[in-house]
């Protein structure tokens, strides 16, 4: 029992340590947290867990340094780490040494006088600028300081770091600066990388103020303004990007992305966003993606089908404004609707062309509406009336007999009534999903011309947005007329955003690169490698910039302003992305949860 007593009392001693001793040898420190599973230190290079890292420092500069020189380097697409130590020397001590340099440039100048040997411009330069340096040292304009600019790369492989390092080396070297590897000091500079303010490293120049400040770090492209409202987040340095398109040249937009890439998610939240600043929004909706944004909102939501209840009367005529004559109006909108008619009937030749034409200007004159009328105070024809009026001109049979499925057959519920829609409200949506494919572009045609119609109208802040554009864009009058709001818009305060994910098809039509040079807002977002080299070429991208697009991930990408463009991340609060998600499984979510408080109401 006695021994029993005595381990029962050891036992009883060590028991408190043994918990504390067990929690701390499971405490995991930082250092244990952010240290490399293996590091390996070689003559030019660190193997560091899975990655390898080299280190350079920058040895000269030339005698002149540019602004944002570092710019290029900042920017680049690539894992890099920079560090930029700047150590103050002492003036009077600096000041001491100007004054040996001086004279020992002074003697050598005197020296060549005094043998008869021509000047040496180097010399008297060298001596000018010594001169100048000094007086604004001793005038405490300037100070001198030892400057150490470490870069450390890192890559999976060699060849990797190989490119890398040429890319930099060629920048930097077009600038006449050079830089040269830490070898054998790889260890020590990485140390200098490193976020602990440490100069391990000591590979200094002497720079004084001014071209020490064209080093300053922070030069990544920024691309923002003092108004507007907020279309990303810069992935360059996380930079807000704020901008009014209504404040650029023109108020025009383009947006190409791969399906999924967040296009429509992008503009929903511009849409949103832009409300605030008392804009109307009218929505050219292919795939009825835009229904809950309007509802929540309060705006209206028009469908446009063969059995739908909201109709567009193709003959409405917009009202003039005080600078434009009637004759002018009526002109324009004859010519719109040759345009449509060549889309209906599947292309016109010429004499059916004229025959059309002529039509038109009948079936108004029929209504008694000549450019003397008042357009505001007349009833238009409607596609009946056009029927009548061109089964009465010779030659006419074919494009009679075309027409019919317009008027009496099976699409006649689509054009052949008076219009019943009102864009009077904030945001307005335009529905073309169940619309037939053969008149998907006949419906998209027709919608817009009623929006211009209306714009034309009234004058007020607007923003029109034609989703799945590609698909007026197979058509050229419907390209040539999207392009003629992009080019005139801005006359009637109307910004233009047109967003498609078939690149080829807009960029193929003659009107396409037109629209996009006629935008002063482009976002790229991920891109199929099948169009990828055709928007290359189309926006002058780098490769970097080219693999950047496609490897960018849902709502990232590069946003264009003018002549200036950085890489974006599209970013939405919690409570904007439940209004403009397009992710069926959010949708669906929120469809239900609206239906449990419905029936949870009737209960």
């Amino acid at each position: 029992m006695g021994l029993f007593g005595k381990k029962e009392e050891k036992k009883i001693d060590i028991s408190p340590i043994l918990p504390r001793e067990i929690y701390q040898s499971a405490v995991l420190d930082l250092k244990d947290v952010i240290a490399p599973s293996a590091l390996e230190v070689q003559s030019k290079q660190i193997n560091l867990g899975e990655k390898i890292v080299r280190t350079f420092f920058v040895i000269s500069y030339p005698k002149f340094l540019s602004d944002s020189w570092f710019s290029p380097i900042v920017n680049l697409d690539k894992e890099f780490d920079v560090s930029i130590f700047i150590h103050p020397i002492d003036t009077q001590s600096i000041l001491r040494k100007f004054q040996k340099k001086v004279a020992e440039v002074q003697s050598q100048i005197y020296a060549r006088e005094q043998k008869g040997l021509v000047r040496d411009p180097a010399l008297d330069s060298a001596y000018l600028n010594l001169e100048q340096l000094r007086d604004k040292l001793q005038q405490a304009t300037e100070k001198i300081f030892d400057v150490g600019v470490y870069i450390s790369v890192y890559g999976d492989e060699d060849k990797e770091l190989d490119k890398i390092e040429t890319e930099i080396r060629s920048i930097l070297e077009s600038k006449l600066i050079y830089v040269r590897p830490a070898t054998f000091q790889q260890e020590q500079g990485f140390k200098s990388i490193l976020p602990l303010n440490k100069d391990h490293l000591n590979v200094h120049s002497k720079l004084n103020s001014a071209p020490l400040s064209s080093i300053f770090p922070f030069v990544s492209f920024n691309l923002t303004s003092n108004q507007g409202i907020l279309h990303g987040v810069n992935r360059h340095n996380s930079s807000l990007i704020l901008f009014d398109r209504f404040s650029l040249p023109n108020y025009n937009s383009v947006t190409f992305a791969t399906s999924g890439a967040g296009k429509s998610y992008a503009i929903k939240l511009e849409i949103l966003r832009t409300l605030m600043f008392d804009t109307e929004v009218i929505v050219i909706d292919p795939e009825r993606e835009f229904e809950y944004l309007a509802e929540a909102v309060g705006g209206r939501y028009f469908n446009i089908s063969l059995t739908g209840e909201h109709h567009i009367n193709p003959f409405d005529l917009p009202a003039p404004r005080p600078d434009e004559s009637r004759a002018n109006v009526l002109r324009s909108h004859v010519v719109s609707l040759v345009g449509l008619f060549r889309l209906m009937l599947g292309g016109l030749s010429p004499e059916e062309d004229a025959l059309i034409d002529k039509a038109i200007t009948e079936t108004y004159a029929l209504k008694d509406i000549t450019p003397d009328s008042n357009f505001e105070d007349i009833e238009p024809p409607i596609l009946s009336d056009f029927e009548l009026v061109l089964a009465g001109l010779e030659g006419s049979d074919q494009l009679v007999a075309r027409l019919v499925k317009f008027t009496t057959g099976t699409w006649s519920g689509f054009l052949n009534k008076a219009s019943n829609v009102d864009i009077n409200q904030k945001v307005v949506v335009f529905s073309i999903r169940d619309m037939e494919d053969e008149l998907r572009s006949v419906a998209m045609y027709l919608v817009t011309q009623y929006i211009w119609n209306a714009v034309r109208r009234n004058l007020r802040k607007r923003l029109l947005v034609i989703d799945e554009a590609w698909t007026m864009m197979k058509s050229e009058d419907a390209a040539s007329f999207v392009f003629g709001i992009a080019k005139r818009g801005r006359k009637y305060f109307l910004g233009l955003a047109t967003i498609t994910q078939d690149v080829a098809d807009f960029l193929r039509s003659p009107y396409g690169v037109p629209i996009i040079t006629n935008s002063s807002m482009q976002l790229l977002l991920k891109q199929s490698p099948t169009t990828i080299d055709v928007v290359q070429e189309t926006f002058n991208l780098t490769d970097e910039e080219k693999y950047l697009l496609l490897e960018a991930g849902v709502g990232e990408g590069i946003f264009f302003a003018g002549t200036k463009h950085v890489a974006v991340k599209v970013i939405a609060s919690y409570t904007e992305d439940q209004i403009i998600t397009s992710d069926p499984s959010q949708i669906l979510a929120i469809k239900q949860a609206k239906e449990n408080l419905r029936l949870g109401a009737n209960q």
